[in-house]
């Protein structure tokens, strides 16, 4: 078994998921007392969340970077940026380390392939709604089209990441907002629904939606598992 390096603290709500589901799906697939070899180094969000709003990533590659090297010298086979929205700079992180990255695109680009779907509607925060990183490569590397709530609308969703769902808020209203920003992703052609935050699947189920979600935090703790056992 390989060792999982995870880079957490962004949140430290959603690095208590991926913590809990990898060590779940090693214990299913190996049986007995079995769980997963790890490493974490959990940054502070509050140094972070700043920098990403005033646009300052050099700041924060230098933050995630420091940690994902401490991660490598603590003994890690591969890493696992444990947000979405860090993968911005995953080409970056990944340039200043020797072991590979477990790309959260890459994973749920299989899954959305494998299910059949071309055209995807995208939550997250408004980084990951916005820019290329996600939708792009999702593009890129299966021709899978993303398409994302206006602008408003992805306001109001990053919002109710930041200062909810971050905060470990769970906010029934805000699910239901959630699920309306859905409706018209759905609406406008969608096949199914990508929960693109690691923090989502706290406040939305898949019984929420008429179509298929697919929960990247999940997605991404699957294949993270996948490397580590060699399967």
């Amino acid at each position: 078994m390989k060792t999982i390096g995870l880079l957490g603290g962004i949140t430290c709500e959603s690095s208590l998921l991926y913590y809990q589901l990898i060590n779940r799906m090693v214990r299913e697939r190996l049986g007995g007392h079995h769980s997963a070899k790890s490493v974490m180094v959990s940054v502070d969000f509050a140094e972070i969340q700043p920098l990403t709003e005033k646009g300052e990533w050099g700041q924060v590659l230098a933050i995630l970077l420091k940690a994902a090297r401490d991660i490598e010298n603590a003994g890690a086979d591969l890493l696992v940026l444990c947000a979405n929205t860090a993968h911005k700079l995953a080409a970056e992180i990944e340039a200043g380390i020797r072991i590979p990255i477990v790309h959260i695109v890459d994973a749920t680009a299989r899954e959305i392939q494998r299910a059949g779907f071309t055209r995807v509607g995208l939550l997250g925060t408004r980084f990951t709604m916005e820019e290329e990183f996600f939708s792009g490569r999702l593009k890129e590397r299966q021709g899978i089209e993303a398409i994302v709530p206006d602008r408003e609308e992805r306001l109001r969703v990053h919002r109710i990441i930041i200062d909810e769902l971050a905060l470990g808020v769970i906010n029934a209203a805000s699910g239901q907002a959630v699920g309306k920003v859905s409706e018209g992703l759905i609406a406008r052609g969608a096949q199914a629904i990508i929960l693109g935050c690691t923090e989502l699947p706290l406040l939305v189920t898949p019984d929420r939606f008429r179509v298929p979600i697919f929960d990247t935090t999940n997605i991404h703790a699957r294949a993270a598992v996948d490397c580590a056992l060699g399967s």
